[in-house]
């Protein structure tokens, strides 16, 4: 026989015969089932690599990538320390700060929120909280005392506008006759930054450093040093190796350490997710050794006149395999397209808008990674051609004589 017999048979095979619309009706709910499946993974995948994309976006975006403290509480030599710092490879720059939770009160609103200060110009050199400020500008801040940036949430909830005045007060003041006194500093605000994440945007404040350090009597002592690197995924790395470098009584914390929980909860649900929407394609995969059983049934007569005619198990195994790859193909395919293009309208219109108070974020972030294409269709694909081997088994095992004994 014609060796690519079993492919123009596996073919004929997924159009029934008209006395049986059944058959090709059971292809049609194999294949949906597969693309369904499909198309679930790829999206719940991409919404879960856009949580983590952007999540680690808006992180990074207001915090650095790493963080270098003192255990002494201050770091007053931080200019010598912070050029050191930036002769290491792979920093793109290290720039002090300061760092201390005050209360931030205007008439009768007030709230707990941390006060940084940095220096203006190498924030917006690195592209840091700068490129959140909706209203305003970063520059501001070098040409004004005590000038400050808060987010949008906490602007709403103090009830204040750009150029408004908000009172900062701290814990630690001057110690009087009735004890220690709460030190109060009025604040101009000069711009409002919106990240997306209510944490920050409710929590946060920006001032110069020369302002905060004046505020928390640090005098000439920074907090900390933050670091940017020109690879973020090589933090682990420097971090050692910025430790190694400064030593005692010096710690760096890189952003993977600060944030281990979240991410690693966001990785591990994203594996549970991939795991629970397999359920869906195995369940089309059942679909599929249905329609493939029925059809051994309805074409066992002419399975054994291919016997016959010379066809060997093999082949015969191959015609059903071949039939039930090709149903997983196009339902893999469908879905691909299918999930592509939800995940396009989604991340391009964002239609579905989250409580930023809850998700961290205020929308739906969406990203499709190439690996995650690729591990969903050879996952859906290697499903779909295991669920052929026994439907194929047993159309192989077919005794040519008993549908042609009565012909």
């Amino acid at each position: 026989m014609n060796r690519s017999y079993p492919v123009m048979i596996a073919l004929r095979y997924l159009k029934s015969r008209k006395r049986h619309k059944s058959i090709s009706f059971n292809a049609v709910i194999s294949i949906g089932g597969v693309a369904v499946g499909v198309m679930a993974l790829i999206i719940v995948l991409a919404v879960m690599s856009g949580f983590h994309q952007d999540l680690q976006k808006k992180i990074l975006g207001v915090n650095a990538h790493i963080i270098i403290v003192s255990r002494a509480g201050k770091i007053p030599d931080y200019k010598p320390l912070a050029e050191d710092i930036k002769k290491l490879p792979g920093i793109a720059s290290a720039s002090p700060f300061v760092l201390g939770q005050v209360m931030a009160s205007r008439g009768r609103g007030a709230q707990g929120i941390f006060l940084r200060g940095i220096i203006p110009e190498r924030e917006e050199a690195i592209k840091g909280i700068s490129s959140f400020i909706k209203e305003g500008r970063l520059e501001t801040l070098a040409g004004i005392n005590n000038g400050i940036i808060i987010g949008r949430e906490l602007a709403n909830n103090l009830g204040v506008m750009l150029n408004d005045e908000i009172n900062i007060i701290s814990p630690m003041g001057e110690i009087g006759p009735l004890g220690m006194l709460p030190k109060t500093r009025k604040f101009k605000v000069v711009a409002i930054f919106e990240v997306g994440m209510y944490e920050y945007d409710s929590s946060l404040a920006v001032t110069s450093i020369d302002a905060a350090q004046d505020f928390f009597d640090l005098h000439d002592a920074a907090t900390g040093i933050e670091v940017r690197l020109d690879d973020i995924y090589k933090a682990q790395d420097i971090r050692r190796r910025i430790n190694d470098t400064i030593g005692y009584p010096y710690n760096a914390r890189d952003w993977m350490q600060m944030n281990k929980n979240l991410f690693s909860a966001l990785k591990l649900e994203k594996l549970a997710m991939f795991v629970i929407l397999t359920l869906i394609v195995l369940v089309a995969a059942f679909n599929i050794v249905s329609t493939l059983i029925m059809s051994v049934i309805e074409k066992e007569r002419d399975i054994a006149i291919l016997k016959t005619m010379g066809a060997t198990n093999a082949g015969i195994m191959y015609i059903f395999m071949l039939q039930g790859f090709i149903i997983g193909l196009v339902g893999t395919c469908i879905g691909l397209v299918g999930g592509s293009v939800t995940c396009y309208v989604l991340d391009t219109y964002e239609l579905i808008k989250l409580p930023a108070d809850v998700y961290y974020l205020s929308r739906l972030p969406v990203k499709v990674n190439v690996s995650d294409f690729t591990l969903v269709s050879t996952s859906a694909i290697v499903i779909s051609f295991l669920s052929t081997i026994y439907p194929a088994y047993q159309a192989a095992n077919v005794n040519p004589i008993e549908p042609l004994r009565f012909e």
